[in-house]
């Protein structure tokens, strides 16, 4: 229920009720809490019950924390019926990086023969020094 509370939240949080309550009363406030507690959760799982039975047998696997929209999508993508396991097992990442890596800083050994045959753009050519072919061309509206 408390995960997310440190033990220094925690220390804070009983030296505050004994300040407040006292510790003459601070047990009586405890058990009292607890029991409220206690009420709550069982309100809870009652309704819960009335709701399973006012559905029907056909929802009789439905899963109130299926409502929270994080636990129904990791539900759903884990599901083995659509085999979305195998098409994310299949993306290797690190390697597509690697190679995406490797393209930029134009250490790619396969892309040249590769390209020739699967019909690929090599991207990683260096264009041709424009001094060699001629002036650059002229825009006499840019000046």
């Amino acid at each position: 229920m408390f995960n997310d509370i440190g033990p220094l939240e925690l220390v804070t949080i009983i030296v505050l009720a004994v300040l407040v309550f006292g510790p003459d009363k601070l047990p009586k406030v405890i058990q009292d809490v607890t029991r409220t507690i206690r009420k709550i959760r069982e309100f809870s799982e009652s309704a819960k019950q009335d709701i399973r039975t006012e559905l029907g047998p056909e929802f009789k696997d439905f899963e109130f924390e299926d409502l929270n929209p994080k636990t129904f999508m990791r539900k759903q993508l884990d599901n083995e019926d659509l085999g979305l396991k195998e098409i994310r097992n299949g993306f290797d990442l690190k390697k597509e990086m690697a190679e995406v890596t490797d393209a930029v800083h134009h250490r790619d050994n396969q892309a040249s023969s590769s390209s020739s045959s699967g019909g690929r753009i090599d991207m990683t050519k260096k264009p041709g020094d424009p001094g060699k072919d001629g002036p650059p061309p002229f825009d006499a509206d840019a000046t």
